[in-house]
């Protein structure tokens, strides 16, 4: 018969044994609770789908990024928060849109030091040569098929193909960190909007008309020209997701899909908090600000062409104008209206066929 081998334990292994066991069990018993809290708290944080850039990350940003975060860094707040505004070189020219919406920061009530922190984003090499003669902050956006050098009208491929580079942007912008304040050059900026702006939300959006009197109602219609978004994993998970659908919902711009997909159950499945901005601080030509004493900006949204709105925003700012020459008491007493939306309102006519035609 083959011999037996016994193993003898010692006294001292089965106490060290029994130390590691206990040890162990503790640590499931207090990580996996932690564990779960944290996938509850944050359930897509562990998702590959967010490409949010972790610092412990040792891939190396393309040429693109650093290009973009080099331009980010140099106009940031000290929190990471930049002013974004996109346009192309019919918006970009001398005498065109974006000289009155700088204008407006210089003439607003504390707004010009936010010229500090704007970054605008410039498609096409015309574009982007005019923003280096008068802005530092200048950055070259890339979108493949579009003739930057003509005005895009609302609802032409081009123009969509343009807002849709824009959310992509936007997205690159909070994957690496940063805040933003997005704004069309089409609005004039006339009072300081962080101030008005709703503390601890991820999404705030304007709206052509605050009917609904509630800033939480998903029911409101969202305007994606103004926009301030904080960048964390919900806000990326969101843009990833807006950006996306332009597949599903084609030949449709951002700000269509958007009033679509803010009531898509993944908006509750990540968390997002969404807040509409009242027309009183940030008004347009759909729903002016009723007041110049707590107005920030004004859009020129329900308005067609830039001539229009080039027009029409000369208003503004004339208007604008007006109420800051005025004395302490005339302010506070100021009951004039915004002049603007008179050219504008006549391209919308003409769009909608409101209006028969010339001879």
């Amino acid at each position: 018969m083959g011999k037996v081998t016994e193993v003898v334990v010692l006294p001292d292994s089965v106490n060290i044994l029994r130390r590691v066991l206990t040890l162990a069990m503790l640590i499931v018993l207090v990580a996996v609770p932690c564990f779960i809290f944290y996938i509850d708290e944050y359930p897509l944080q562990f998702s590959r789908l967010s490409g949010q850039r972790d610092p412990s990350d040792s891939a190396p940003l393309n040429i693109e990024q650093v290009k973009l975060e080099r331009v980010l860094k140099s106009a940031s707040m000290k929190d990471k928060t930049v002013i974004l505004t996109t346009l192309n070189e019919a918006w970009a020219a001398p005498n065109s849109i974006l000289d009155l919406f700088l204008e407006s920061f210089k003439i607003g009530e504390d707004t010009k030091h936010l010229l500090n922190h704007l970054v605008i984003s410039c498609l096409g090499q015309k574009a982007y040569e005019r923003c280096l003669e008068i802005h530092p902050y200048c950055y070259a956006l890339k979108a493949e098929g579009v003739d930057f050098s003509k005005e895009a009208y609302f609802g032409s491929p081009e123009y969509v193909k343009m807002v849709w580079s824009k959310i992509d942007y936007q997205k690159s912008v909070l994957e690496l960190g940063y805040n933003f304040v997005f704004t069309d050059a089409d609005i004039m900026w006339f009072r300081d909007p962080f101030t008005r702006f709703y503390e601890d939300n991820d999404f705030q959006v304007s709206c052509d008309r605050y009917e609904l009197k509630n800033s939480y109602d998903l029911n409101n219609q969202p305007n994606s020209g103004f926009e301030y978004v904080k960048s964390n994993n919900r806000t990326i998970q969101f843009y990833k997701f807006w950006y996306n659908s332009r597949l599903r919902y084609t030949n449709s711009n951002d700000q269509s899909v958007l009033a679509v997909i803010i009531n898509d159950p993944f908006i509750r499945e990540i968390r997002l908090t969404i807040r509409f901005l009242n027309t009183l601080y940030f008004g347009g030509f759909c729903e002016p600000s009723k007041d110049f004493n707590k107005v920030c900006t004004m859009h020129a949204n329900c308005c067609f062409g830039a001539e229009s709105k080039l027009h029409d925003l000369g208003l503004l700012l004339d208007d604008w104008r007006n109420y800051t020459t005025s004395s302490p008491s005339d302010k506070r007493a100021w009951n004039g209206k915004w002049r603007g939306a008179q050219e504008c309102s006549r391209s919308t006519k003409i769009i909608h066929g409101h209006e028969g035609k010339k001879d």
